[in-house]
């Protein structure tokens, strides 16, 4: 294509009356080629809902303060923003895909089969998943054995069969939980917090049914099966990607409990309260410690090849990643952030720059001991 240019060039040159010194065309590349920016391009980002709101706010703030207009920020669900994200090269492709879990070996390997190498992984900061109702509701504390009582599809018989779940009532499971229908909004399949829901909570309820237990040990993909199989009895309803959906559900219904990100939790404190799960609420403190149960890692990923093809990529990565905006006092910490601590940021920030920065630096990839790191090994 650059050969044929050239000749073009030369034939106009010469065609105009102009001697043309070949010397001076310089030799052909090997380098890759550039996409052509559109006007006004901007960056690009889509994926979780949970992360959304604090893309959203980067977005503005970048608009904002750099010479770049603010990125189109979308909510897709983690699992469809990595469809998206691997889908291509060109620029109007997505530059960055918001996760509320790590990327699966075989998300990595279509965006491999795409031309995308090791896309750069960022970990924001933390969240915690929450099972929330009315403020005016009954008090809920519950249990992840609890959670996969209400909520799974099958049962254990105690004859080495499986039942329709039978549960209608919280009740049901246990005289002390309300006597309240279980009716049950949460996000859809596509959803990081729906997966990091079944990964954690449900697959940890399952395990205090010995039999369960036993098959997550001697076949941890029939286990994850079981665990993973919400029922479809009308107890949980597919409430869309986005967290404030569900919230609305919770004010409409008495008996309605939603599973959202904390983050919605706490823009809505004065309408919603959340149950404790195993006595602890979700609090900031409880999900940084880890002694909230069902808490995770978010991130977002980069598409290095983007770089010289997005105005402002690098910038907005330095944006996000500096401490007026995801550290503990950050504007990000008000949208319900919970920040990384200062060591662990300052590493993240660093690596990630240096990943995007030098082709040969490898992005992060350490393993997060809150999720599976693949689509096999279930967590421990």
């Amino acid at each position: 294509m650059r050969i044929v240019s050239v000749i073009i060039c030369c034939l106009a040159l010469t065609t105009c009356g102009q001697a043309v010194d070949l010397s001076a065309i310089p030799e052909q590349s090997d380098a890759p080629p550039v996409f052509s920016i559109g006007e006004a391009e901007k960056i690009r980002i889509v994926g979780s809902s949970t992360v959304a709101p604090f893309s959203t706010t980067t977005a503005e703030q970048f608009g904002a303060i750099s010479d770049h207009p603010a990125p189109i920020v979308e909510t897709t669900g983690t699992g469809g923003g990595f469809k998206a994200f691997c889908r291509g090269i060109g620029p109007t492709e997505p530059s960055i895909v918001n996760a509320s879990r790590q990327m699966r070996d075989s998300e990595r390997a279509l965006c491999a089969e795409a031309g995308i190498i090791d896309p750069v992984q960022v970990k924001i900061g933390y969240d915690g998943i929450v099972f929330a109702n009315r403020k005016s509701g009954p008090v809920l504390d519950l249990t992840k054995a609890q959670i996969f009582q209400a909520l799974a599809a099958r049962l254990p018989d105690g004859d080495g069969g499986w039942i329709n779940n039978p549960h209608r009532m919280w009740s049901d499971i246990d005289p002390a939980l309300p006597e309240m229908r279980i009716l049950v909004s949460g996000p859809p399949p596509t959803s990081g917090t729906r997966d990091a829901f079944v990964e954690i909570a449900m697959e940890g309820g399952a395990k205090a049914y010995p039999v369960l237990a036993e098959l997550a040990q001697a076949d941890p993909v029939a286990f994850r099966g079981r665990a993973h199989e919400i029922r479809n009895d009308g107890a949980w309803i597919d409430s869309g990607e986005n967290d404030s959906t569900i919230i609305n559900t919770l004010l409409r219904n008495e008996d309605s409990v939603g599973v959202l990100g904390y983050s919605f939790l706490e823009q809505n404190l004065d309408r919603v309260k959340a149950a404790t799960i195993g006595g602890t609420p979700p609090t900031f403190e409880n999900i940084i410690s880890r002694d909230y149960e069902v808490s995770r890692s978010m991130y977002f990923y980069v598409k290095r090849e983007h770089l010289p093809l997005v105005p402002g990529l690098m910038e907005f990565v330095e944006e996000f990643t500096q401490e007026d905006a995801w550290g503990p006092d950050g504007y990000l910490a008000e949208k319900g952030l919970i920040p990384l601590m200062p060591d662990e940021r300052a590493r993240v920030r660093a690596e990630a720059l240096s990943a995007l920065t030098d082709p040969k630096s490898r992005p992060l990839s350490e393993n997060d001991p809150s999720l599976p790191q693949n689509d096999e090994t279930p967590p421990g």
